[in-house]
């Protein structure tokens, strides 16, 4: 799979200059463009004319100023700063100029918005068809992740997704010391299956488990497989205890219904986790 064109948007809030330059290693991995994007959002009785007209002009300025950097390193770079709803004007871009890769921040909701209202980044996660890296870059109180694909988590229910997933970590071997290779098994699934029931699906899934890390060192990748038994936060305590940079993951896009009540493990990570997501549809 390949990473020649990035699309990076950010609202210059969690994504600055230094967020990007932390996903400079993905050249390793094939990457020659990068399209800034940045969307001011069009709200009725939030923005003047005028503010909105400030805040296109600083945008410009600062892309200006981070394009002369990326092309000094010999990267290609253009950039859109657009009015609008965000999700529709991502989507129109990476439309336009053929992505491979989109890379967007958390937005973080308080209170009863949790419960009524998606986030950008959920509605997003449920349109797109490109893999999309939710990028957490300080990661806490003076902590930054400037290396998120040096000691990736991959967590896999061995969907054709998850199977996606592995090809493009593969494309990124360049750049990885070593793969964490995780599948959780859900009380859900284990239900009414008995003690030999429990026993033939755990040594199915280490057999899957091993057979998968066999094939990624045969890529030159040094992976090592874990079982865990429980939900979506095993993968979250897995990423912890194996010091894992990134979590990545395949992702069906769910309907608003489905991922409001239901819940997506891949987008919930994308909001909860601490670390950079990386979800491949």
């Amino acid at each position: 799979m390949e990473i020649k064109k990035m699309l990076f948007v950010t609202n210059f809030e969690e994504l600055w200059f230094d967020a990007l330059r932390s996903l400079m290693s993905l050249r390793k991995a094939g990457l020659e463009h990068v399209v800034l994007m940045h969307v001011v959002e069009r709200k009725i009785g939030y923005y003047t004319t005028e503010e909105k007209r400030r805040l296109k002009e600083m945008a410009e300025v600062r892309f200006i100023d981070w394009a002369q950097s990326l092309f000094e390193e010999g990267l290609e770079c253009g950039s859109y700063i657009v009015e609008g709803n965000t999700v529709r004007k991502i989507m129109s871009i990476i439309e336009e100029e053929g992505v491979n890769l989109v890379v967007i921040s958390r937005q973080k909701r308080s209170g009863l918005e949790k419960f009524y209202i998606d986030s950008k980044t959920i509605e997003f996660l449920r349109k797109t068809t490109i893999p999309v890296l939710v990028h957490k870059y300080n990661v806490g109180p003076g902590r930054v992740n400037d290396k998120p694909f040096e000691r990736p988590l991959l967590a896999t229910d061995w969907s054709p997704q998850s199977n996606r997933a592995v090809e493009f970590l593969v494309a990124l071997k360049g750049i990885m010391k070593k793969l964490q290779v995780i599948h959780v098994v859900t009380e859900k699934a284990m239900a009414g299956l008995g003690k030999r029931g429990l026993k033939k699906m755990e040594r199915e899934n280490r057999r899957r488990l091993g057979e998968l890390c066999d094939s990624l060192e045969a890529e030159g990748i040094e992976a090592e497989p874990h079982l865990y038994i429980g939900d979506v936060t095993q993968i979250e305590n897995a990423a912890r205890e194996r010091e894992a940079t990134l979590i990545a993951t395949g992702t069906t896009g769910k309907s608003a219904w489905q991922a409001r009540w239901l819940g997506s493990p891949s987008q919930r990570l994308a909001e909860v986790s601490e670390l950079p997501t990386l979800l491949v549809p």
